[in-house]
């Protein structure tokens, strides 16, 4: 390789690192939020699921198409989500994750709506088994479709339908009648 080569590479490399850097910026919080909620509440384990889920990406930044590399991802930031609810669920499934936290309540002020209705129902999503809380989440909290939401968790979109029908019936046995009386208000 030439001197001028490796400063070529070195200029490249710059270049994509501030692509990147500014795409994390950019995405951190929607996918803190969608990891808070997959978590059910959980905002420490969030920040490590967001970390891991930018690691993973900037790994395969350089071979992209939205800056000029082989692959062709049409939508990055969906990209984004996917990776983050693949590496949750890679998560829930390894030993050390069966750490939880008891009477944990997310950091901070809910931006909008009524508060004891957001933590309500975090509170039931952190109750329920880790896929059904993706389904959720992507179809209702992303309000991704039945088909995206198919892509990212491997599954058919009859299978999607099933899980989200399903899942939605265990939120709602979680909540009971206090449903009701919180949305009422």
């Amino acid at each position: 390789m030439r001197p001028g080569d490796q400063e070529q590479a070195a200029g490249g490399r710059g270049r994509r690192d501030e692509d990147f850097q500014a795409f994390a910026a950019a995405r951190a919080r929607p996918l803190y939020r969608s990891a808070c909620l997959l978590t059910g509440g959980d905002t420490h384990l969030a920040e490590d699921l967001v970390q891991e889920a930018l690691g993973r990406i900037y790994a395969q930044w350089h071979r992209t198409s939205w800056f000029g590399g082989r692959r062709r991802i049409d939508n990055p930031a969906g990209y984004a989500h996917t990776v983050l609810v693949r590496v949750f669920l890679s998560h829930r499934g390894r030993r050390s994750s069966g750490e939880r936290p008891v009477d944990a309540v997310p950091d901070g002020a809910a931006p909008q709506g009524d508060p004891e209705l957001r933590l309500a129902l975090v509170d039931a999503l952190g109750r329920l088994a880790p896929r059904d809380r993706a389904v959720l989440v992507l179809r209702y909290w992303e309000d991704r479709s039945v088909e995206e939401t198919a892509a990212v968790l491997h599954l058919s979109p009859g299978a999607v339908r099933t899980q989200s029908f399903r899942a939605l019936g265990r939120i709602r046995a979680l909540l009971g009648g206090s449903l009701d009386e919180l949305a009422g208000r």
